[in-house]
C-alpha cells in the first residue's frame, strides 16, 4: 500500500493559465486553464487530435508551450522543469518496457536512471512487484507478458520515484474488461494514498468511474467542465418510459401525457423529466388520477457518451459509443 500522503484543502497539484500550443498553422491548444486539488482524479477527454496528448507533453516538460503558465506540484514547466520532473510519474498509450529485460530488471533500471541507491532500488522494486501482483513472474522477460500485466509493470516503473502526480495518457487503451478494471482499482488505491492522476482517455465509462472533475477539450479549448454528474445535467434528453400492459391503460395514459412520444409496437410512452424524486411522484400522481397503472417503468438520464457527442465536433455526425439495450430505435435518434 502507498504512504499517505498529507494534503491541505485547496492544495492545488495542478494550475494551467492561459496555455497555447501550434505546429506551424495548426493550433492545437488554444488558452486552456486548469486547476486539479491534490489528492484527486482529473480526467481530461475529447476526440483524436483534441489535444490530449499534446497537454500531457508540455505538463510533463516534453514539450515546450507557446504561450500560459502552469505549475505542476509548486513548480514551473518553463523556469523550474527539473522540480517538475522530480514530482510527476508518466505512464503513455504504450508501454514503455525493455521487452529484453525480466520484470525486476525494468524496476531495477528504472530505480537506476533515478539514481536511488542500491538497498533502496531493490526494496522499491520488491514492494511494487508484490504490489502489481507480478512477484511470481519477476523473473520472465516483459516480452512474455500480456497487455494487461505490460501495464501494470509500466505503472509500477512510473511509480519507483514515488511520484505526487501521475499522468496517465491513454492507460488502458487495448486491454481487456477485466484489465482494464484491475488498472481502475490501482488508480483509486493511488488515490487513497494522496497521489494525484491525470487522466486522458477516449473510455468515457472510465472516467465516469474514476474521476472526481472532467474537462471536455475540444478545437483546442476546454469546452465544459465539472463533475460527471454537472455534465450529464446540462444535457437534455432525461425522460422516464413508461410500460402498459392493454392497449386501453396505454391511450388513457397517452392522454394524460399529450406531450409524451408514443411507441404503440410495445405499447410504452417517454415522457419528458429530470428523473427527480419529485419529477416522478408528479408523473405517478397523474397517472392515478387518470385511473391508470402502468406495468413498469424505467428512468433514462443522459450518459457521458450523450455529453461527449453534444460537446464536441463529432456531436453532429457520431453515433453513440454504446447504447442500452432496452432503448428503442427513437431513443437512440434523440
Amino acid at each position: 500500500m502507498p504512504t499517505p500522503r498529507t494534503t491541505l484543502d485547496g492544495t492545488l497539484a495542478v494550475s494551467v493559465t492561459g496555455l497555447r500550443k501550434s505546429y506551424g498553422d495548426k493550433t492545437v491548444l488554444d488558452g486552456i486553464d486548469l486547476t486539479i486539488p491534490a489528492g484527486t482524479v482529473f480526467a481530461l477527454l475529447g476526440p483524436n487530435g483534441a489535444g490530449k496528448t499534446t497537454t500531457v507533453q508540455i505538463l510533463s516538460t516534453l514539450v515546450a508551450p507557446d504561450g500560459g503558465e502552469a505549475r505542476i506540484a509548486g513548480h514551473d514547466i518553463t523556469t523550474a522543469p527539473d522540480g517538475v520532473r522530480s514530482a510527476i510519474g508518466v505512464t503513455g498509450q504504450f508501454a514503455a518496457l525493455d521487452d529484453l529485460l525480466t520484470a525486476e530488471e525494468n524496476l531495477l533500471l528504472m530505480a537506476d536512471l533515478l539514481r536511488l541507491g542500491k538497498r533502496e532500488g531493490r526494496s522499491r522494486t520488491r514492494e511494487l512487484l508484490e504490489r502489481f501482483d507480478i512477484a511470481d513472474v519477476a523473473d520472465k522477460r516483459a516480452a512474455t507478458f500480456s497487455g494487461g500485466m505490460r501495464r501494470r509493470l509500466d505503472l509500477a516503473m512510473t511509480l519507483v520515484g514515488d511520484p505526487r502526480v501521475i499522468f496517465l495518457d491513454e492507460p488502458t487503451t487495448g486491454l481487456d474488461p477485466r484489465s482494464r478494471r484491475t488498472m481502475w482499482d490501482t488508480v483509486r488505491t493511488l488515490v487513497a494514498g494522496g497521489t494525484t492522476v491525470f487522466l486522458t482517455t477516449q473510455y468515457l465509462e472510465e472516467a465516469d468511474q474514476l474521476a472526481d472533475r472532467i474537462a471536455v477539450l475540444d478545437g483546442g479549448r476546454i469546452v465544459a467542465e465539472g463533475t460527471a454528474d454537472e455534465l450529464k445535467a446540462r444535457i437534455p434528453g432525461a425522460h422516464v418510459r413508461l410500460r402498459f400492459t392493454g392497449p386501453d391503460d396505454y391511450e388513457r395514459a397517452a392522454d394524460a401525457f399529450p406531450g409524451a412520444a408514443r411507441d404503440d409496437e410495445n405499447l410504452a410512452l417517454r415522457v419528458a423529466g429530470d428523473g427527480g424524486l419529485d419529477a416522478l411522484r408528479a408523473l405517478l400522481d397523474r397517472l392515478d388520477a387518470a385511473g391508470v397503472q402502468a406495468a413498469g417503468f424505467s428512468v433514462h438520464t443522459p450518459d457521458l457518451d450523450d455529453v461527449f457527442l453534444a460537446l464536441t465536433g463529432q456531436g453532429t455526425t457520431g453515433t453513440p459509443l454504446h447504447v442500452s439495450a432496452d432503448q428503442t430505435l427513437e431513443e437512440t435518434q434523440r
